[in-house]
């Protein structure tokens, strides 16, 4: 168990376990739960994957959707006694490359501000480099961009969790 103010990183491939298991880690806490949406809907598929994403996760959570703004968010919901779960980056960084912002400037900002909470933080997000190398150029700084937030990240995480096949490797802490 991490102590309070301490941040966990949730790394997996797609249907994985990852969300199931960063909600576990939320729910047991015990902790008044945060939970952090970056995923926007933008065709009928992502609509039915949020809903059953909410209806999985159940009651007892404050729900909050920020696709860009995710570190100013994070700051304003910060609160002892509290956890915050944030799925996904992976999510975040497609929406900051799709308006064409600064990723690396918005990764520092965002690791800023959660070397600075109070509130446990739980982030979730797909490690995208295990694969082969992309035949775009915008796949590629999407793989380079998670790569680089995901490495930022579990440098300052308390504890950094790998899952496959539904089961957990803690990789740090």
């Amino acid at each position: 168990m991490t102590v309070q103010g301490s941040s966990i990183l949730v790394l997996g491939g797609a249907r994985s376990g990852k969300s199931r298991f960063a909600e576990g880690l939320a729910t047991g806490s015990g902790l008044d739960r945060h939970y952090v949406a970056t995923g926007r809907a933008y065709d009928d598929e992502m609509r039915e994957r949020i809903a059953k994403h909410r209806a999985d996760r159940g009651e007892g959570w404050t729900t909050h959707e920020e696709p860009v703004e995710l570190a100013d968010l994070l700051r304003r919901i910060d609160g002892p006694g509290r956890v915050v779960l944030v799925d996904c980056l992976t999510l975040w960084v497609t929406n900051l490359m799709m308006a064409e912002d600064d990723v690396a400037m918005r990764s520092a900002e965002l690791v800023e501000a959660v070397t600075g909470l109070s509130s446990r933080l739980v982030l979730v997000s797909n490690e995208v480099g295990l694969g082969i190398v992309p035949e775009n150029r915008m796949a590629r700084e999407f793989r380079d961009h998670a790569g680089r937030l995901h490495q930022l990240v579990a440098q300052h995480a308390a504890e950094v969790y790998f899952i496959a096949a539904g089961l957990p490797l803690k990789m740090k802490g």
